[in-house]
């Protein structure tokens, strides 16, 4: 993280120590050299030659001097782009730098090539801006140094990269800089990593995968001998047992240190580091009592590792100024005196006595942790202290011990605790303990020695307990999370560094005391405010005994394993390089190939090392497309490719030995382009390909087939003229240039003839990859206007022309309809294909294509005066008989009849193409059903809509949407060229919000004045789709409206359209109803599948509703019942009628019209009764898709008018610790008055005494026993009902109310235990929270045998 721009500019006085100006340079990393792209900030001298910059630069980003530019930036002062000149003898001055602002530059390739990076062990790393910070990152707060980022030497030389400081960081997971600032703590830390090296891993006995003792090792033996600027932490939090989520959860370091000691203690069980953690960490105290009477003292001995130090006595705002206060402030004895009274068993009566904590032993390493995290009472949150306490970089402990304390009285009773204590003492705790008369005097003391020893070794002890501080803790944030780092002194050469995370960085004195917190004194860049919250937290001194401090080992001096262990570790450390190295230098490309024999694009990975030829590169793509038995090697070659565009931008003749690493522009992380394995046939030559050429795909058009031919590439120059375009695509496809029209596809539906001869192809969009369509014949469509020829429709059918994949019911109930449909159709009985056959019209009165299309149009224009009249005639036969195909002058026929012979004969062929469905008229009517799948039916109609789908699974239930919304408003849209030039309007609520009818109000079908293509064909599914499933594959142009697609799926179905359903088949079997009738299929794409379900559809103004069963004293109050259809207009009481039958038959459920109601289903929230006087769409919003909920009423209903309001009461009885049944209370007004005197009257509670609370969250607003009685907001001082902290303006409201005399229940540890277990179950089954509270941390624990899960009953 580079420090923000504005603190960048030098401190003035530094400038004026400096005497000359100082330049401020920004550089940006811009190369693909890197995964992360650097920036860089240098402060340099304004004398500093041109070629120091690059030495600087090279230096701190680690790339090697002499392969990368340096180019001027987007600052103020950029006017030139031309990269500075390396080898100038230029000072940055006199080059156009500019002191007292920003210089920004670009650091980018050198001749079209990456930058080097410079190897690892060369002496400068790739050392990040961030090393410059001797704190956390900015954003989680600093103690910065000045001096650290800017010097009065521009080599910086107090930001050191590894090499310079000799070690190296530890990378961060994501939240584990608490455990990185301890590790390196130990690491730092002589006694303990001499230890861990002479303990031996025996990997027969363990695994090293969970060993703690030998990761560590491993982890220590990589901090000391690594070439990498930071090193992983994962195998040794691995061998803790912990997964990934681990590394999110952010704990204390001090925790941590004591389970981590703790964990090493148990895995070096009869071991010599068996009492290692004792012997360097582990103090001795004395916690006594003394009565001040007679002078009798009890007393117990207890061990610690670290010593708690209170920042801020309990109930002062004054916090201590430095350790050594808080140090006397936790030995400061108390009196015991009133009712807090010390039972003496001496003086047998409760005397006053003093108790307190003596020091005994002092360890040879010291830790005192900074109490900063306390809990605020009167916020009733946890806080961080940021106040400032000083500490000594040398501290002397002896003031602490006093020798008099050594001399125990004759009456004193002592025990030795240690062996039981968790590692830490508690002045809170320990007086606690001694609350209870029985743990005084119990135990022995295991201190034999002499009062006389005892007070001469106290007395040597006395004089050497000088500390050095050599570990600084530091945390960075608040209670509620921050940042760790260390601030670590050397022993070998006394320097201290920064160890934050994987920057190590050395800093001073001055340094360590900016930790100390509190806002006084300077803070660099920082404000005070911010850098207040970054302080000491946990402290480490070890003790000056020249007899017991130790040194690092020596590499000669490691034990043997240790030696091994090294040799190890660096030659997987070499062998990772290597492979760097060589991923490094590799080119990964995308490789697409079409495959010769199956015909499919093919997609795939390329990895090639830079210095491989290109003829190397085609033999490895060769192989990773296997292609082996398809063609062989030499008919293969790699061409640069667009796979966006589909175009081939350039072949490689004449490069075959050029390393991959050119002809690519270098290794790069992504590339602009891809590339192609072409094959060719062996009779076959390769196209040569030349860089500025665009390719386009040529199809041509036959207009007497109404045929569009598969596409013939052809490549041409953007610089052609269309004449010279016409000549070379005659060349190719051999049909005259003379009568050849052109049409350039220039987007979806978007087709433009090329009709001026000389303009050139850019000029009309020609881009990389274009698509035309030619027609060369000498038809009279030549002469037409482009917009009303045959060629524009047929393209602009062929561009909205999709390929569906239909499924039909397997057994269709409606044969007979079928037959009636089509025996009125033809006369007879026939078979369904000659009844098909009779819809196209006849062959011999067929019209010319230009007649028809006229026809059509005018046909189209007086659609609307058509519909009117028929509307006026009131003729509604055409609603019933949907089907009927005798309508000769139908549009439908018309357009069908201007087929060409060619044509219809091959669609003969198609429908008799099984002879067996071709039986007499005694066919069963499953024998139909299965004739209706050979049949074929063409048409063309116009439309333009939108499409609507309401998604369900397989068996109809209801699927609710990821994103949350109404299944019903999920809608796409595309308009047709041909209804540009209309208003383009949504649909008027009643139709946005339901379905629109299958018909005109005249009962003329939509479909029937239509203009669009439909073609079916049988189809065979794959295996798994269902035995005896039916298919059809439908080519239509999905401008078709719902309604005519349904309407042309008559024959198939056998029923009216408005007795089937169409369901769209997404992924996981996932449907979409489409209900919106005059909505296009214009979000169906290509081989979608469609599904028919034989059920009744929707009309105008009707919706379909789920109907649920509100049961408030259920455990599951929400019951599905079944689906009904409500129509606008119709009011709540009808309804109500129409379900009755249905309630008796699909759900047993014999009901009268007054027994029950209908109400507003909210998700599971019960709401506003429905009276039976409303209607929908009026007095009731209704949309698709709507639920309501049934209630059966337990007698007369009490709803009258919507004046009323219905609630929802239940009775919670604290002295049974239970609550009653839900009972519905009906308001005639908002008054909470009103509501109590309701309560009272039901419950018999005097009215003075009732307290009510409103329930929380979804209904039925559960909440455990335990809690309702403290958690619920009682009797909230509120008149009406509708205001905070209420807010109840609906019916379905829910009531808690109580007798406030009632007194709660109290209940022992053990049922209380109980009655938890029973309300966690019952309310996670009911899926309620069990409780609410902030998310809790989660317990820091290793676990030994690398299984959390054993551990789990303990959390």
């Amino acid at each position: 993280m580079v420090p923000s721009e504005e603190n960048q500019l030098v401190p003035k006085e530094v400038e004026s120590a400096a005497e000359e100006p100082r330049v401020l340079c920004i550089i940006q990393d811009t190369t693909n050299s890197k995964t992360v792209n650097e920036r860089v900030t240098l402060n340099l001298p304004a004398s500093t030659p041109l070629k120091r910059l690059f030495e600087d630069v090279a230096s701190k980003v680690g790339y090697v001097n002499g392969t990368f530019d340096l180019m001027w930036g987007n600052g103020d002062n950029v006017t030139d782009t031309t990269p500075i000149d390396q080898n100038s003898d230029k000072t940055i001055l006199d080059a156009g730098f500019e002191p007292g602002k920003k210089n920004f530059l670009h650091l980018t390739d050198r001749d079209g090539e990456q930058p080097h990076t410079m190897p690892e062990d060369s002496g400068t790393t790739d050392d990040s801006a961030q090393d410059r910070f001797i704190g956390p990152l900015p954003r989680e707060g600093s103690v910065g140094c000045t001096n650290d980022y800017v010097s009065q030497s521009y080599s910086y030389s107090s930001v050191l990269s590894k090499s310079e400081t000799g070690y190296v960081g530890l990378v961060n997971q994501a939240m584990t800089c608490y455990l990185n600032s301890l590790l390196q703590t130990l690491f730092m830390t002589p006694e303990f990593r001499n230890a861990l090296y002479k303990w031996e891993f025996e990997e027969s006995e363990e695994d090293p995968v969970t060993s703690i003792p030998y990761q560590l090792q491993r982890l220590f033996v990589l901090l000391q001998t690594s070439k990498k600027r930071a090193i992983e932490t994962t195998d040794v939090t691995r061998s803790f047992g912990w997964d990934s989520s681990e590394a999110w959860q952010q704990h204390d370091v001090q925790e941590l240190c004591r389970v981590m000691f703790d964990a090493l203690e148990q895995k070096w069980k009869q071991t010599e580091q068996a009492d290692l953690i004792n012997q360097l960490y582990q103090g001795k105290l004395k916690d006594y009592v003394r009565c001040l009477e007679c002078g009798y003292e009890g007393w117990r001995i207890d061990t610690y590792l670290d010593i708690p130090l209170v920042i801020r006595p309990y109930g002062s705002n004054q916090a201590f100024a430095s350790v050594e206060e808080a140090l006397h402030a936790f030995i400061q004895p108390e009196i015991l005196d009133g009712p807090n009274q010390y039972f003496c068993e001496r003086c047998k009566k409760k005397c006053d006595a003093r108790k307190g904590l003596r020091f005994l032993h002092f360890p040879y390493l010291l830790t005192l942790q900074l109490k900063r995290f306390d809990f605020d009472y009167t916020t009733m949150h946890r806080i961080k202290l940021n106040d400032r306490m000083t500490f000594p970089e040398e501290l002397d402990m002896s003031v602490f011990i006093d020798v008099e304390d050594e001399k125990s009285p004759q009456t004193e009773s002592c025990t030795d605790s240690g062996a039981e204590n968790e590692g830490s003492c508690h002045s809170d705790q320990m007086s606690n303990d001694f609350s209870n008369d029985d743990g005084v005097d119990e135990g022995i003391c295991l201190e034999s020695n002499s009062a006389a020893e005892r007070l001469s070794k106290a007395g040597s002890e006395k004089s050497s307990l000088l500390y050095e501080l050599f570990s600084v803790m530091v945390h960075s944030g608040s209670a509620a999370g921050g940042h760790y780092y260390a601030c670590i002194k050397s022993f070998s050469d006394d320097q201290w560094y920064s160890f934050n995370d994987q920057h190590v960085s050395k800093i001073t004195q001055e340094d360590i005391k900016k930790t100390y917190g509190g806002s006084s004194g300077s803070r660099g860049y920082y404000s005070s405010a911010f850098a207040s919250s970054t302080n000491a937290y946990m402290l480490i001194y070890r003790l000056k005994d020249p007899t017991r401090n130790a040194k690092f080992l020596e590499a000669h001096e490691y034990p043997e394993h240790i030696k091994q262990l090294v040799q190890k570790e660096r030659e997987l450390e070499e062998q990772e390089k290597r492979q760097r190295e060589i991923e490094r230098n590799t080119c990964k490309i995308k490789l697409f190939c079409m495959h010769p024999t199956k015909q499919i694009m093919m997609e795939n990975k390329l990895e090639v090392h830079k210095d491989r030829t290109l003829k190397e590169a085609v033999e490895i793509a060769y192989k990773l497309m296997d292609l082996e038995e398809a063609v062989p090697l030499d008919c293969c070659r790699l061409v640069k490719y667009d796979e966006f565009h589909d175009y081939l931008e350039r072949s490689y003749e004449g490069e075959e030995d050029t390393p991959m690493g050119l002809l690519l522009g270098g290794v790069k992380s992504t590339y602009m382009f891809d590339l192609l394995l072409e094959t060719r046939r062996p009779d076959q030559i390769f196209q040569c390909y030349k860089p500025g050429e665009v390719m386009v795909k040529v199809h041509v058009v036959d207009l007497k087939t109404e045929s569009v031919a598969p596409p013939i590439s052809v490549r041409a120059y953007l610089n052609q003229t269309v004449s010279e375009f016409k000549q070379l695509i005659s060349k190719a496809t051999h049909l005259p240039a003379e009568t050849m029209r052109v049409v350039l596809e220039r987007c979806y539906n978007d087709l433009r003839l090329l009709n001026v001869s000389s303009k050139t192809l850019k000029a009309e969009g020609f881009f990389r990859s274009n698509k035309v369509f030619i027609e060369s014949s000498e038809s009279l469509d030549r002469h037409v206007a482009y917009t009303d020829s045959h060629l524009w429709k047929l393209l602009d059918r062929h561009a909205n022309t999709i390929r569906l994949y239909v499924s039909l019911p397997e057994q269709s109930p409606g044969s007979q309809f079928r037959r009636a449909v089509y025996q009125k159709s033809s006369g007879d009985s026939g078979n369904l294909d000659e009844a098909c056959e009779r819809v196209k019209g006849s062959v011999g009165n067929m019209k010319s294509v230009e007649a028809i299309l006229e026809e059509s149009t005018e046909k189209l224009k007086s659609l609307s005066l058509q519909q009117q009249q028929e509307g006026d005639n009131g003729d509604s036969s055409k609603s019933t008989e949907a089907s009927d195909f005798e309508n000769i002058e139908s549009p439908l026929n018309e357009v069908d009849s201007s087929a060409s012979t060619e044509n219809r004969e091959l669609e003969n062929q198609i429908q008799i193409s099984d002879p067996e469905n071709l039986q007499s008229e005694e066919r069963s009517d499953s024998d139909v059903n299965n004739d209706r799948s050979t049949s074929s039916v063409d048409s063309d109609i116009l439309s333009s809509s939108h499409s609507s789908d309401t998604l369900c699974n397989v068996d109809n239930a209801p699927l609710p949407l990821a994103n949350g919304l109404d299944s019903h408003s999920i809608t796409s849209s595309r308009r047709s060229k041909a209804n540009q030039g209309k208003k383009e309007t949504w649909d008027t609520a009643e139709e946005d919000s339901g379905t629109d009818s299958e018909y005109d109000e005249s009962g003329k079908s939509r479909g029937e004045a239509q203009y669009m293509y439909f073609k079916s064909e049988p189809y065979t599914a794959d295996e798994g789709s269902g035995e005896g499933q039916k298919w059809l594959m439908v080519h239509v142009d999905k401008r078709i409206t719902l309604s005519a697609f349904k309407q042309h799926l008559e024959p198939f179905v056998g029923v009216p359209s408005s007795h089937f359903k169409v369901f769209r088949v997404y992924a996981s079997n996932q449907e979409f109803e489409s209900v919106r009738l005059n909505e296009t299929l214009s979000s169906f794409s290509d081989d979608n599948k469609i599904t028919i379900r034989l059920g009744r559809a929707l009309k105008k103004g009707e919706y379909r509703v789920k109907v649920y069963q509100l049961l408030v004293n259920e455990p599951e109050p929400c019951k599905f019942l079944l689906d009904a259809v409500f129509a606008k207009g119709m009011t709540v009481r009808q309804s109500k009628e129409e379900l009755l039958p249905q309630l008796r038959e699909q759900c047993g459920l014999d009901l009268t019209i007054d027994r029950f109601r209908l109400r507003k289903k909210t998700w599971k929230n019960p709401g506003t009764v429905f009276l039976d006087y409303h209607i929908y769409e009026e007095d009731i919003n209704i949309s698709s898709n709507w639920e309501v909920f049934l209630e059966i009423l337990d007698g007369v209903e009490k709803m009258k008018s919507m004046s009323q309001l219905a609630v929802l009461s239940r009775r919670w009885r604290p002295s049974e610790m239970k609550l009653d049944s839900f009972q519905e209370v009906v308001l005639e007004s908002s008054s909470v008055e009103e509501l109590r005197e309701k309560l009272s009257e039901i419950s018999g509670i005097p009215l003075e005494n009732i307290e009510f609370a409103k329930g929380r969250g979804t209904f039925p607003c559960d909440i455990s026993i335990l809690e309702i009685h403290q958690d619920l907001d009682w009797n909230p001082k509120v008149s009406t009902l509708n205001v905070w902290p209420l807010y109840i303006c609906d019916d379905g409201a829910v009531i808690f109310y109580r007798d406030r005399t009632e007194e709660l229940m109290e209940l022992t540890d053990e049922q209380r235990n109980e009655l938890m277990k029973k309300e966690s179950s019952r309310l996670q089954k009911t899926g309620h929270r069990v409780t609410y509270s902030p998310r809790k941390e989660k317990a820091l624990k290793i676990y030994l045998d690398g299984a959390p899960n054993k551990d789990l009953t303990q959390d």
